[in-house]
């Protein structure tokens, strides 16, 4: 190492000091082309250009003297590197870069000192390209929240200068300086409604001074955050649907929706059945309380209600919860599921069979639960029968009455089918059936089986003795049908042949007081009254015929001529010349008796000569068998 003598180092000191003559300062823009002329070195220091021929301009090395270049000869300081302010010097500063600048002959070292200066060649960057602020909806106006500020390498009048807010009804820009740097900051100036608008988009513009100027957007979204300030709105205060009944279960039956303009569990929306329904109609109706459904869950009746009227709350989960109410009226609407029914009034269910034409016999009644056409009913008889419906002035009430005569001989009793038939779809129908009895009035005669009748009576007939019935049927029933006889009788003369007749007036049996004779009297009539117990009794009259029978009670009586002295034989004289077949005489007898016991036989009991007569035993005519001869008598 060498060493240097202190009186040395004192006159190089001198010597190097006595050498740095001046200091030259510089300007210059950045980003100027390269060889661009900063500033003549040797004229700025007043050299004779004249006296620059034997001396030598150069830059003495150095970190940064690479980014000049000085004209050797005539001390021209030029640009040999792209200058970029932003990388050689720090922004908060002046941007100053020392150049070591060696004269030769005599030498002597200048210091040019060239500041670059800014040129607008960046624009404002925000970190972001955007921004999101949440914001609670119940913020108070007035209230500020920072933003981002954007950045720029350029300084001075090329760096930021303002900011400015997209156009908004919400709110504005502050802007605060702090140092050097600009901080912006978002002033709420109007209340935000998240359920008005849930989130607001704005654009946050920053602007340089430079010529002409360059400047950033940075998108700023502004989520308001929701409160529980909105309580669940119905879409409808009052849900109104027709339900069929007998629905299947689980059938839905309408959907209420409620919504909430909050969100999260603010928003979040449950179903529940009011506080003050009826048991009954839960046991009927379920609510889903997240979807809000109502489902059938029991058997929808019409005839037992027709019509439920439900109170439904909606309710947010928000703390406290906020809740509304609707109401759900469901109208049920008939099926035609009930038969109708049929009552029977009777006013008797006997009917005298004299009834007039229209005479009421039973009031009849009607009900159909069902409704409407379902409920309303048509009631006929069935069969031809002597009875008609009337209908009354009420509705489903008719009278059953007499159309036509009654006869309870013909028929006494009348099973009526009652038919009542419902105008709904499919039609229901109820039958019922009505027994009546037809009473009996006393409006037939006793009749006898013929008239007149023939009484064949044998004569000689025992004194007392029945000797025939009658008997007279009545179509009546009861008294009106118990028949008494009796016999019509003359004025009692000897020709009144029914005095000496009698009859039962119970059974009709016939008694004769006497023997009648043939021979006497062989027929004569009499007339039997049938008479009922009806009121007023009814008779009828059989005249009967009697006809005498002939009995053989009579022997036959021969007539023949009387001798004169009175004997009963007869005498015939015969001539002697008479030849066999002459007939000697007729031999005549006399019978009461008619018929068989009139008809006669005759025949010889005693005959001298057999060989001589002869009779004809139905003639009773006597001839000779042969001529007579001398003995002969």
């Amino acid at each position: 190492m060498m060493s240097w003598s202190r009186p040395l180092l004192f006159s190089l000191l001198f010597y190097f000091t006595e050498l740095i003559l001046a200091q030259i300062k510089y300007s210059t823009p950045e980003e100027v082309k390269l060889g661009a002329v900063i500033g003549n070195v040797a004229k700025d220091l007043g050299l004779d250009v004249s006296t620059l021929i034997n001396r030598r301009f150069r830059i003495v090395s150095g970190a940064q003297d690479s980014l000049f270049e000085v004209n050797p000869n005539n001390g021209v300081l030029y640009v040999n590197k792209n200058l970029d302010r932003e990388q050689m010097c720090d922004r908060n500063v002046a941007c100053l870069i020392d150049v070591k600048v060696v004269v030769e002959n005599p030498l002597e070292i200048h210091y040019v000192a060239v500041e670059i200066t800014d040129a607008n060649d960046h624009a404002p960057t925000f970190a972001e390209k955007e921004k999101v602020l949440e914001i609670a909806e119940n913020t108070s106006p007035g209230a500020r929240f920072q933003l981002p500020g954007a950045r720029d390498p350029d300084v001075g009048i090329n760096s930021v200068q303002r900011y400015k807010l997209s156009q908004n009804d919400h709110f504005h820009l502050e802007i605060r300086d702090r140092g050097e740097d600009k901080i912006p900051f978002l002033v709420l100036q109007r209340s935000v409604d998240r359920e008005q608008k849930t989130n607001h988009s704005l654009i946050l513009t920053a602007i340089d001074g430079g010529t002409p100027l360059k400047s950033a957007n940075l998108n700023l979204t502004i989520n308001v955050l929701d409160i529980n300030d909105n309580r669940p709105t119905f879409s409808k205060e009052v849900y109104s649907v027709i339900l069929q009944e007998n629905v299947a279960l689980e059938t839905v039956v309408i959907k209420v929706q409620a919504t909430d303009l909050d969100e999260g569990t603010n928003g979040d929306v449950e179903y529940a059945f009011g506080g003050d329904i009826n048991s009954k109609v839960l046991e009927l109706f379920s609510l889903d309380t997240n979807t809000g459904e109502i489902r059938v869950n029991g058997q929808i009746d019409y005839e037992t209600a027709d019509v439920f009227k439900l109170d439904v709350q909606a309710s947010d989960r928000g703390q406290p919860p906020m809740t509304t109410d609707c109401r759900v009226i469901i109208k049920i609407k008939d099926v035609n599921d009930n038969e109708p029914e049929i009552e029977v009034t009777s006013i008797s269910n006997m009917v005298p069979e004299d009834s007039k034409h229209g005479t009421v016999i039973s009031l009849i009644s009607i009900t159909d639960l069902d409704s409407g056409l379902n409920g309303k009913v048509i009631c006929s008889l069935t069969g031809n029968v002597p009875f008609e419906l009337k209908p009354s002035f009420k509705e489903n009430m008719y009278s059953l009455v007499t159309k036509e005569t009654l006869d309870r001989e013909t028929v006494s009793h009348y099973d009526i089918l009652i038919t009542a038939t419902d105008y709904g779809e499919p039609q229901l129908s109820t039958l019922k059936t009505l027994s009546i009895q037809v009473s009996d009035v006393n409006d037939n005669i006793p009749e006898f089986s013929h008239s007149p009748l023939e009484l064949y009576l044998t004569e000689n007939n025992a004194p007392g003795a029945s000797i025939f019935s009658v008997s007279a049927f009545d179509k009546d029933l009861y008294d009106n049908a118990v028949v008494s006889y009796r016999i019509i009788r003359g004025g009692g003369g000897h020709n009144d042949m029914a005095s000496f007749i009698n009859i039962n007036s119970e059974n009709g049996d016939i008694l004769a007081l006497k023997s009648f004779d043939f021979e006497t009297l062989k027929t004569f009539q009499f007339q039997v009254v049938a008479s009922d117990s009806g009121t007023p009794s009814l008779s009828s009259n059989v005249t009967v015929n009697v006809f005498i029978l002939d009995q053989n009670d009579n022997a036959p009586v021969i007539l023949y001529p009387v001798s004169s002295n009175g004997s009963a034989e007869g005498v015939e004289e015969i001539p002697r010349n008479v030849n066999a077949g002459h007939l000697v005489t007729k031999v005549r007898a006399y019978d009461a008796d008619i018929g068989y016991n009139g008809w006669l036989l005759f025949s010889l009991q005693q005959v001298t000569d057999h060989s001589l007569f002869g009779l004809d035993r139905y003639t009773g005519q006597i001839r000779t068998l042969r001529s007579f001869t001398e003995t002969d008598e």
